[in-house]
């Protein structure tokens, strides 16, 4: 959490996924969709995070070189030690600034991670899950990154969000680090409850009964059940995007969330929509 020493009306915020620039589902949409009211409150101050897809890159973003000292001293310094990295202006509403990480270059230290996750955190890793080895990698080169960014940048508050598990594992890292951020952790439906909906159970009228450790092994997920909980316990503030989706949060994650945030969608092009059908 950020110390009162840093001014903290003049903050600077990242906001960490995994589809930044990168279109697999959702959560694209709602990045983008809020990306130009942020970016109008922010400005330069705001930064993405995600992991570099080369190929949406190229015709997502717009490479530029970093005029905040504290981040091209941190790109350098990760660079310098085996890191690439793409920075630059992603090509949608409000140019939003992002950053986004070569995981693939971060994979020599994939084993160092994946123990120290298990020390750190009580995390378990399977060697087959490719989606959760990426997720660890992204998640350190996250936290190294805030980690470095903090230590150049003495004088203004930093506040990061994430989404969603893929995401999360930068969290307990940051945490057990005592990195200097004020950290979100935003999940817009958890992982167990996917799973249980799509079985044959009673999903919200026996939500308090499950066991939820049984139940994500059952599944196979309990590793990635592992993340998303420990996310959620890590986080300064813990959210999520619906008032059902906090009563789930609540029994599963066992964190009852901070508060509840609107999903970021811009309602304002879809007013004619909505007008429309009030004629009707």
């Amino acid at each position: 959490m950020a110390t009162a020493k840093r001014d903290v009306r003049n903050h600077v915020l990242f906001e960490v996924a995994t589809e930044v620039a990168n279109r697999v589902g959702g959560i694209y949409s709602v990045l983008k969709s809020k990306a130009q009211v942020t970016t109008a409150e922010y400005g330069s101050a705001y930064t993405l995070l995600g992991p570099l897809n080369r190929n949406s890159a190229a015709v997502e973003v717009e490479e530029l070189e970093p005029k905040d000292p504290a981040m091209l001293a941190t790109i350098k310094s990760m660079n310098e030690r085996g890191i690439k990295t793409l920075y630059g202006r992603w090509l949608i509403d409000g140019a939003p600034r992002v950053l986004l990480f070569d995981t693939g270059t971060g994979y020599y230290k994939l084993d160092e991670w994946k123990g120290d996750l298990w020390a750190t955190a009580g995390i378990p890793s399977p060697a087959d899950d490719h989606e959760t080895n990426e997720a660890i990698v992204f998640g350190y080169l996250v936290a190294w990154f805030l980690g470095e960014y903090v230590y150049h940048e003495k004088e203004r508050a930093v506040v990061a969000q994430f989404h969603e598990w893929l995401a999360g594992v930068a969290l307990p890292l940051c945490k057990k680090r005592r990195i200097d951020v004020t950290t979100i952790f935003t999940t817009h439906a958890t992982l167990l409850g996917r799973y249980l909906c799509a079985g044959s159970v009673d999903f919200y009228n026996n939500l308090q009964y499950f066991d939820v450790d049984a139940e994500a092994g059952k599944r196979g997920i309990y590793h990635r059940y592992c993340i998303e909980r420990g996310a959620a316990h890590a986080a300064d503030v813990f959210t999520t995007v619906s008032h059902i989706t906090a009563y789930e949060s609540e029994h599963l994650l066992k964190r009852k969330p901070d508060g509840v945030l609107p999903n970021g969608l811009n309602v304002k092009k879809f007013s004619a929509t909505h007008e429309f059908q009030n004629l009707h």
